[in-house]
């Protein structure tokens, strides 16, 4: 089956894995990766399906879609892949998180342009482990989205915003999603048209008017912005481990609190995200005490 084809030439270093792997949510059905990126989507044009690979020899991108979106998709791949991004912004004081940088010319933050699209799933990871979040999502997609168009054979997409909310509550069980979360995704479902206008807002506004949503905080806006609007300022305020490995990072102490790390991410404001994720690259991390946080099965309850 052809699609549509694009060729596209960034004028940058393009490191696929480091700008789209946070689009995938583990063992995620919207996703595949065999050298380069098949993602599924649902967008204002419909759905569609969407395969990116880098030459870095040529300098280029080429990118193939089908379904109806297949348009859109390839019109948004300089912003999915950081085009409108800037990295330059942020500069570091000699030490670890510079070197990192300098190493990785390819680290950009892509914008999808969807909402929904991030927000769902960030809501999905409220208080949770990831097994568990990972677990939920993939249920919920196979369970209730659609094929994706082209030739890949096991992709789907992921609910309307009707489908969402025609989910039933014991389908929400058996995926092992609470009450408290699944309410919050079909309180955001409802308001999806006005959710996705924060896309094309401001960081200020569009945080404002993703945390309208009763059940929506800081840390859920937070990663959502971070994918749909690319924002390297939004940081996962109440994260788990981020605050520990922010003060490790920066300081060498082993424990720090949200508080604390803001202080610390103070100086690059405006860049604060991008900080956060040159941390994770560094593989700056705090070191552990006691035990793991242990995933909860809400399905046998």
């Amino acid at each position: 089956m052809s699609g549509k084809q694009r060729i596209w030439r960034p004028g940058f270093a393009v490191d696929l894995g480091q700008v789209l792997g946070p689009l995938t949510r583990g063992a995620d059905p919207t996703s595949s990766w065999d050298g380069g990126l098949w993602r599924a989507f649902r967008t204002p044009a419909g759905i569609g399906t969407l395969r990116i690979t880098a030459h870095p020899g040529d300098g280029e991108v080429s990118a193939t879609a089908w379904g109806p979106a297949a348009d859109w998709l390839l019109e948004r791949i300089p912003a999915l892949l950081g085009a409108g991004d800037t990295p330059d912004g942020l500069v570091l004081p000699p030490g670890p998180l510079r070197d990192v940088q300098r190493r990785h010319p390819g680290l950009r933050l892509g914008a999808t342009g969807l909402v929904l699209d991030a927000l769902v799933p960030a809501v999905l990871e409220q208080k949770v482990t990831v097994t568990e979040a990972h677990r939920g999502w993939r249920y919920l997609v196979r369970r209730f989205g659609n094929p994706a168009p082209g030739p890949h054979p096991h992709l789907r997409v992921t609910p309307s915003a009707r489908d969402w909310a025609a989910i039933p509550s014991w389908e929400w069980h058996r995926a092992g999603v609470d009450p408290k979360r699944s309410g919050t995704v079909l309180r955001a479902v409802r308001l999806a048209p006005r959710l996705e206008e924060a896309a094309a807002m401001s960081s200020p506004d569009a945080f404002a008017r993703l945390t309208t949503v009763p059940g929506i905080g800081v840390w859920t806006a937070a990663e959502a912005l971070q994918r749909a609007n690319g924002d390297p300022d939004a940081v996962s305020v109440g994260d788990y481990h981020l605050a520990n490995h922010v003060g490790y990072a920066l300081t060498g102490r082993a424990r720090s609190t949200d508080d604390q790390m803001l202080e610390l991410l103070a100086p690059y404001a405006g860049q604060r995200h991008r900080v956060c994720r040159l941390v994770r690259l560094a593989g700056l991390r705090a070191p552990r005490f006691g035990p793991r946080l242990q995933p909860n099965d809400h399905r046998h309850r």
